[in-house]
């Protein structure tokens, strides 16, 4: 392996705060919404319908622009990290892996993101590239800064939709991870079992796949 590239949400980052912040924004207890966020993930639905369900009609973007107004918009800390990002990450790149950040987040995360000193060679955003996951063309943006063959390439994500299946269909290979909502409904599907090149429950545990 020469390039691994990272999802985001609930591979590098946790999402509590994003929804626990929604929740207070639409005046809903945190328990409803969460329970809504899953109800979607068993669905195989968009996670942006826990939100329609929670507020019938919500127009989710332009809410998304009220609470920037507001001075409520995103936020992320290293508290929003998991305990294995930083000592994962490190390790990868003293073994001479490129470490890639590419994941469907807005351009004010990628900024966040970067503002953390992550030990990795490039942070981009779907926000950033004017392209989300699952499009095809996504994956070729993370091809082009991989700077690596896709089969020497790795995507880790939660996401069978929007991370293993389009990575794979790329050429890419992939590392699916049990962690969040996606990462354990999903984790024992014979799809995601058949696809994924790897199976991991720690990011740390990457370090040993680069020989393969």
């Amino acid at each position: 392996m020469e390039t691994i590239v990272f999802d985001v949400g609930e591979t590098i980052t946790r999402d509590d705060r994003y929804w626990g912040s929604w929740a207070d924004w639409l005046g809903v207890p945190r328990h409803t919404l969460s329970a809504l966020v899953g109800a979607v993930v068993a669905q195989g639905r968009d996670n942006a319908d826990a939100l329609r369900l929670a507020r019938p009609g919500i127009d989710v973007a332009a809410e998304y622009r009220a609470r920037e107004a507001a001075g409520h918009g995103e936020v992320l800390d290293e508290r929003d990290l998991y305990d294995d990002v930083f000592p994962a990450l490190s390790r990868l790149r003293e073994l001479g892996i490129r470490v890639v950040i590419a994941g469907n987040q807005t351009s004010r995360v990628g900024g966040l993101l970067r503002a953390l000193g992550l030990p990795a060679d490039l942070i981009a955003t779907s926000g950033e590239w004017g392209v989300a996951k699952p499009h095809p063309e996504f994956f070729e943006r993370v091809m082009d800064v991989a700077h690596a063959a896709p089969r020497e390439t790795v995507y880790v994500g939660d996401h069978p939709a929007n991370d293993l299946f389009p990575a794979k269909a790329a050429g890419l290979r992939t590392a699916h991870i049990r962690r969040g909502p996606w990462g354990h409904l999903w984790a024992d599907d014979p799809e995601v079992v058949a696809v994924a090149d790897w199976r991991i429950d720690s990011l740390t545990q990457l370090t040993t796949i680069i020989d393969d």
